[in-house]
Formats: structure tokens, sequence, C-alpha cells
């Protein structure tokens, strides 16, 4: 009896210790990033979320002549106040009147030309791009990377219309153009200067146009995190 106790025993151990693992699900490789993602991250676009206050005045000298206008913008909850030399107005984006409205293409402007990488994530669905490894920058002629996105024409405040931008390897945005409808020249080009680092942003300041008497730059530049 013992003899055969010990070896149903062992057959008992040596089944337990057969037994399979379960196997382990593999991890599936994440996607690698678009370089719109790529862009808007070295510009620090995950910092984003703890953005909650950001101010910013929108300037423009030609020869004599200074226009500008402020803005004061809590993303989290789309209130906006725009303030000139002789104007101030307080609105929420979420319930406009015509003359929010009015206003706010202003905004979309200004916010455009400071956020502009983050607009590649915003309107991610609003638009097509092509990405062309070896290029030059139209102003410098340096050796750069392009990213072109071309908005559908439909919708938004630039239907149709096309923006080059062209960087470096880290990413960061040195030189942009845009055309308008797509049209092959340029309708506008500008550098991309003077970058600060607020919140984990990387913003350009100033923005030089070749050839030209405008200057455009942007000064009270201030972010407030959570």
């Amino acid at each position: 009896m013992k003899t055969y106790y010990l070896v149903g025993l062992c057959s008992i151990l040596l089944f337990a210790s057969c037994k399979t693992e379960p196997k382990k699900e593999t991890e599936q490789p994440k996607p690698e990033k678009s370089v719109p993602e790529l862009i808007a991250e070295a510009h620090g676009f995950q910092n984003w979320k703890s953005v909650k206050e950001i101010t910013f005045t929108f300037n423009v000298d030609r020869d004599t002549m200074h226009f500008e206008r402020s803005w004061d913008w809590k993303p989290k909850t789309n209130d906006v106040i725009f303030t000139t030399t002789s104007d101030t107005l307080v609105y929420n984006r979420n319930a406009m009147d015509s003359v929010a409205l009015k206003t706010n293409a202003g905004f979309i402007n200004d916010r455009y030309w400071l956020l502009a990488p983050f607009n590649l994530m915003w309107d991610a669905n609003n638009y097509t791009f092509e990405h062309t490894a070896e290029s030059k920058g139209p102003i410098s002629g340096e050796p750069m990377q392009k990213l072109t996105i071309l908005y559908g024409n439909d919708g938004g405040y630039t239907p149709g219309d096309a923006y080059d931008f062209y960087f470096t390897d880290d990413h960061l945005i040195r030189e942009w153009v845009y055309r308008k409808s797509n049209q092959e020249e340029p309708s506008l080009m500008a550098t991309w200067e003077d970058y600060v680092n607020m919140g984990g942003l990387q913003l350009a300041q100033k923005y030089n146009r070749p050839n030209s008497d405008v200057s455009l730059y942007f000064t009270g530049l201030s972010v407030k995190t959570e």
C-alpha cells in the first residue's frame, strides 16, 4: 500500500509540475507618432491640459503705425477678455452673439499665430498633410524638414488654405508659409524666433517677414497652470 501511495503521489506532483503557465498577452507596439503630433509635442502640447489661463498681446508695426490687441483666455471655461487701447469685451466662446463672433475672428487669428503647433492637434480632423523629409527654409535657405497641411473647403476661418511648416530635427518650427486657397505662390512667409518656455509651452515671440516693413510680435505673455 505504501508503494502505491508514493507512486500515486509522485504522479500527482509530476502532473502538477507539467502544467503550462497561461500565456501572457503580448503587448501591441504603440503606433508611431505622426509628424504633426511630434511638432505639437515639441512645443509642449502635452502640458496644455494643465493650462488654466493664458494672456498675450498681438502686435503689428508697419512703418510708424502700431496696432495691438490683448487677450486673456481661460481655455477650460472658454472665457475671453479682449482689450484694445479703446475697448474691452468679455465673452464666452461657447455662447457668442454677433459682436463676440466678429471679435472672435481676431482671437482665432492671433491665437493661431501664437499656438499654431497646437492647432495641428485641435484641427486634426479638418486638414490633410504631407511630410517632406528633405527641404529648405524658404527664407534662410537652410536644410529643414517641411510639413504641409491643407484645410478642407468647408468650415473654419480659412477653408481651402494651405500652410507649410519648416522645422529642424528638434521639431521646433523655424519658418512658415501661408498660401491662400492653396495657391502655389506664398501669400505670407515669416521666421519663428525668440522662443520662450512658459508653463511647459514653447512659444515663439517674434515673426520676421523678409523684404517687408511689417513687424509682428507678441508681448505680455503669461501662462498660468494648475
